[in-house]
């Protein structure tokens, strides 16, 4: 079968013949139709993210499932599904709490269900969708409508859930709040259309393209900061300027979706008193970033992670596809551009120079 194997840093080919395992008994094998090109793929190709290879990157995926293994329940042949990363148990604290982003079984789960000849290949994310076929956990695949096509529905498995999952699920961000949404690309893009959908009154998008102005409006944003000219928190600061101590204006929420440390930065300095500043991005391993005690306990501000959105996906997916079919949701806005598997090359280098919301895989 076809697939994209990572062979080391800077090293990814593509190949017609990579295999991979039945399903276990609690696993379905998958027929990928579409995966979207999420920037941690190439976080794994530049060496932002350490990741054993060789291994099929790809987490973002959706497609018809081929045979399922013997305890699978309220799944079948046939049934087209959306996937998503987490493998989690079920049956821990956190999982019994509506919690699967904390389930410990959702971290170092790397195993190796693909081949390249006699050579061991090892997924990525628990999911690699890089790969005409791929099999998870009965959990990662969520069924659902098949009039949704599937070159759309797989966004859900990543941008989707961890954008707007972010604002919804992580922030309980309230109608009227203001935010700022540092990075706009796949991920930021679905804060700020996160942040629409649950009712923000000022959605200030920062990034270092211009061009990327339009579509953040589109997608919601009230304000634009192209932050390789101006002071992005100064800019916010004064656009939400506090009306009694306007040394103290600035949003109730920001997002950080760059994974940058400048960012981040700029991200906590945007806020206003009380505000709370957001993770989403992922920087390089063992950054870190300082920042003045003062200003942040003395004025109750705050700085919390968000992994995957603090997404419940048996949840979250259909109740996004809902809003997908009532055009609350944007998918066919996020899809920049579509690509074949051996045309990898130019989809990581458009994503590289920052001109895709989303690049899509199609098999």
């Amino acid at each position: 079968m076809r697939g994209l194997v990572y062979e080391g840093r800077g090293r990814i080919r593509y190949t017609e013949h990579l295999s991979v395992r039945e399903p276990a008994a609690d696993e379905v094998l998958v027929r990928v139709a579409a995966s979207g090109i999420c920037h941690s793929d190439l976080s794994v190709v530049n060496g932002t993210i350490e990741w054993a290879a060789p291994a099929v990157l790809g987490h973002e995926g959706a497609g018809i499932i081929e045979r399922v293994g013997a305890d699978v329940k309220g799944l079948a042949p046939g049934d087209h599904v959306a996937l998503h990363t987490l493998a989690n148990c079920g049956h821990c604290a956190h999982c019994e709490a509506g919690r699967p982003t904390r389930c410990r079984f959702t971290l170092g789960n790397r195993t190796q269900p693909f081949r390249l000849g006699d050579t061991p290949v090892s997924n990525f994310a628990a999911t690699s969708t890089f790969a005409e076929y791929t099999v998870v956990k009965q959990q990662q695949a969520v069924k659902i409508d098949p009039a949704i096509p599937l070159d759309l529905a797989c966004l859900i498995g990543c941008g989707v859930l961890t954008g707007v999952g972010s604002v919804i699920n992580r922030a309980n961000v309230a109608t009227g709040d203001s935010a700022a949404v540092f990075g706009v690309g796949g991920i930021g893009l679905n804060v700020i259309q996160g942040l629409r959908i649950a009712g923000a009154a000022r959605i200030i998008a920062v990034d270092l393209l211009a061009a990327r102005e339009a579509m953040a409006r589109e997608f919601g944003a009230t304000d634009f900061i192209d932050a390789s000219k101006d002071d992005a928190a100064e800019r916010i600061k004064a656009l939400l300027a506090d009306p009694v101590a306007p040394h103290a204006g600035g949003v109730d929420w920001s997002f950080e979706c760059s994974g940058s440390a400048p960012g981040l930065r700029s991200a906590i300095a945007s806020l206003a008193w009380g505000g709370t500043c957001v993770i989403v991005g992922t920087p390089p391993a063992g950054a870190t970033f300082e920042v003045p005690v003062a200003t942040m306990g003395f004025v109750d501000r705050g700085i919390i992670g968000a992994r995957y959105g603090s997404s419940r996906p048996h949840r979250d997916v259909p109740a996004y596809l809902a809003l997908y079919r009532n055009g609350a949701l944007k998918l066919d806005e996020l899809v920049t551009k579509r690509y074949r598997l051996d045309q990898h090359e130019e989809a990581f280098h458009d994503l590289e120079e920052g001109r895709l919301a989303r690049g899509v895989f199609v098999f």
